[in-house]
Formats: structure tokens, sequence, C-alpha cells
């Protein structure tokens, strides 16, 4: 584990865009992994200002990201679909047909599971980004008895709804569940990167990184993974 620790959210949005950029010029075809939530809007930004400069080329580029509400249409304002394209896609040169989302309005759900296990599978992650949540979730991999495999649904607990209801109306239009990829899934990645920014994160930081290794805190199984960075300001940092 590899620890970059920075002042602030500002220049851990670029260090952890420096990270992505290296690893999209040295291998163009990468695949790489994405996430949502406010941590990475960052790096998305810094990324799109390096593309537009012309220092990076996304042509080559496969994405697969990890979650989506289940029941929000790609179309809705708060689906995952929307806010990557919204927040990066639309911005580079990315080919659509590369890009994978699940779908969380898929007709049946369990199999949307295996078929989105399936196209990870087949394309094999280079780098995967993550943000980590509040109690110590990563993608939507929620605190339970055992770390999840595979793509799969997941009812959102109270705490999650609550820190995402900033984006809806009420905290009765988050929705209760979502579809995500797997614990598993996460550490077949060959690199993966975290971001975690601000005193919020700082528990959840401590616990799962310099304590048990336990699926009641999620993110602490990427203490076993090869090749793991976290990515983090003073804030965040604060408690160690």
């Amino acid at each position: 584990m590899r620890i970059i620790r920075v002042k602030d959210y500002q220049q851990m949005s670029r260090a952890a865009a420096n990270i992505i950029s290296a690893q999209v010029i040295l291998e163009p075809k990468s695949v790489l992994g994405l996430a949502t939530g406010s941590s990475p809007i960052g790096a998305y930004q810094q990324l799109i200002e390096w593309y537009k400069k012309g220092d990076v080329d996304f042509s080559q580029v496969t994405t697969v990201n990890l979650d989506e509400y289940v029941g929000l249409t790609p179309d809705h304002d708060q689906s995952y679909h929307y806010f990557m394209h919204r927040n990066f896609f639309d911005s580079v040169n990315i080919d659509p047909q590369r890009i994978n989302i699940p779908d969380g309005c898929a007709p049946d759900m369990a199999a949307e599971c295996l078929r989105y296990d399936g196209v990870l599978r087949g394309l094999g992650v280079d780098l995967q980004l993550l943000g980590l949540g509040n109690n110590g979730h990563i993608g939507f991999n929620e605190p339970g008895p055992v770390f999840s495999k595979g793509t799969h649904i997941v009812t959102l607990t109270d705490s999650t709804r609550e820190a995402n209801k900033r984006f809806f109306a009420s905290l009765e239009d988050v929705p209760k569940t979502a579809v995500s990829m797997g614990t598993f899934d996460i550490m077949q990645a060959k690199r993966v990167l975290m971001v975690a920014s601000g005193k919020a994160k700082a528990e959840a930081v401590k616990a799962a990184f310099f304590g048990p290794i336990t699926p009641q805190m999620p993110a602490s199984i990427l203490q076993f993974h090869r090749d793991f960075t976290l990515v983090a300001d003073e804030d965040a940092l604060s408690l160690l």
C-alpha cells in the first residue's frame, strides 16, 4: 500500500489525474475502472483540461464503471450514466462503444449482474479508481458479514442514502438499491487508485487502512491488494 499525502482537494485531484493520465499515455488501450461521487470530479476535470491541451488521448481507452442505481434511467440527472457523461465522457474523445456501465433498469437484474461480470472478466481492468464511503464502502459494497464477490444488487444502508440525499429532492427520492461490482471484482484490477478528501473521511481512512481487515469495513480488503495507492489530503489523514 502506497499513501500519497497532499494538502487539499485540488492537489488530491491533480495527483490522481497524474496517475490516470500516465496509465493512458503508457498504455493507450488501457481499461479504466471509473467511479462516481464528489471525490473523483476534480480528477476528471483535470483530465479534461489535459485532453483539451493535447496532453492525453482517450480514443483507445475502454471504461467500466463501478455501479449504478437500480431504477434510474440513463437520462435521469442522478443516474451514474448521466454523471459520467456530464462530468467526463462528453468532454473527451472516448469511443461511446467502449463505455461500460451497469444497466440499473434491466428487466432481469440477476441476468444483468451476470452479463456485467462477463464484461469485466473479458476485459480485465488495468487501473480502478475508487472513492471511499464514510462507512468504508467501495463502489456500493456496503458493510456486511462477508466480502462480496461478483456484480450484485445491494440494499443501500441508511448512512449511504443519507450521504447521497443532497443530490436528490428528498431522502425518499434516493434509490434504496443499486447494482455494483463486487469486492472480488475490484481486487482483480491490476492497479487500484483511491481518492479521499475531507475530515468526514478521516475515520474511514484510519479504520480501513490502519485497522483489521473485515467485511464490516469493506475498503480494508485493499490492504491485500498488490498495487494499491491512496491519494488523500491532510484532513482525510488527520487521525493518523
